[in-house]
């Protein structure tokens, strides 16, 4: 259901408002490279600076502007189950292909928290849901067997978006649910990810290039493994670069030096330390985007 490439699509902002012009031009941009699909209001989109306004303006903006050209995984979640179900009904409701819910951050849930905080949002709204797990940001690891649990009781459930950074961890979800949807969270690891039975990889790189991590994705489903190989040794020490600092302060950087948007990240997202600029730069000349 979401297999490929989802990019964890930046918000642009502009004098301290979303800039929906600039966040037009970036989705075309990423109809015209092949990838699946797109994930706004993500970590990548800056999501827990935005209003509720703001976070559903967006959502309906992305669902109305792609005309059906990539599939829409709308990141709604929140360390609120109330505010996580609201935006996933208002996903639902504006045509969003699926929901994208983080585990709640800060409060940290028990193992019994966290299966009933998506098992309310699961039964009630009939939207496919990605499972996002990422204790480095959230403080709480969703475990397999809790996500085994969530599968076998909330058949909308369909797959998880794994940012854990264990291998060990994802070949255990996969042995427990084999049909789960597993997507990497993570642009360095999508090979490894794949090669245990994972069906894409939602890319904050993708932003930048998606033709070229969409092509490593395309390589793989047809059997040509080195070829695959060469991309991802390729797109690694760039995809290490957008992590210089927190996520997404490098790639908006990036993306504002390319021209693509402005710099403007919400406090308290700031403007990168002149010395790992300069880092970001000469990788970005390494790998021939600028002169």
């Amino acid at each position: 259901m979401f297999s490929g490439v989802y990019t964890a699509l930046i918000t642009p902002f502009e004098n301290g408002k979303v800039d929906f012009d600039s966040l037009g031009k970036l989705i075309d941009i990423q109809c015209e490279s092949g990838v699946s699909g797109i994930v706004p209001c993500g970590t990548t989109g800056e999501s827990p600076t935005l209003s509720h306004q703001e976070h559903e303006e967006i959502l309906e903006f992305c669902a109305k502007y792609v005309k059906g050209r990539l599939k829409v995984l709308a990141g709604t979640g929140s360390n609120s189950t109330e505010e996580a179900l609201r935006f996933s009904k208002f996903a639902k409701k504006v045509g969003c292909d699926g929901a994208l819910v983080v585990s709640p951050y800060y409060n940290k849930p028990t193992q019994k928290g966290l299966y009933l905080h998506f098992k309310t949002i699961a039964d009630n709204v009939d939207i496919p849901i990605v499972l996002y797990n990422i204790a480095a940001r959230t403080s709480v690891n969703i475990e397999p067997e809790t996500i085994a649990k969530l599968c076998s009781d909330c058949k909308n459930i369909v797959g998880v978006k794994e940012a854990s950074g264990s291998l060990l961890q994802m070949s255990i979800i996969k042995s427990l649910v084999t049909n789960i949807e597993l997507i990497s969270g993570d642009d360095a690891l999508t090979l490894p990810v794949l090669s245990i039975g994972g069906i894409g990889v939602i890319s904050v790189l993708s932003n930048i290039i998606p033709k070229e991590v969409n092509a490593l994705i395309k390589f793989y489903e047809v059997g040509k493994i080195k070829e695959a190989q060469k991309i991802h040794y390729k797109l690694l020490p760039l995809a290490r670069a957008m992590f210089i600092e927190t996520n997404p302060i490098p790639v908006k950087t990036t993306a504002s030096i390319l021209g693509m948007c402005k710099q403007d990240l919400r406090l308290p997202m700031c403007s990168m330390q002149d010395e790992n600029r300069l880092k970001l730069i000469d990788r970005l000349k390494s790998f021939g985007l600028i002169k």
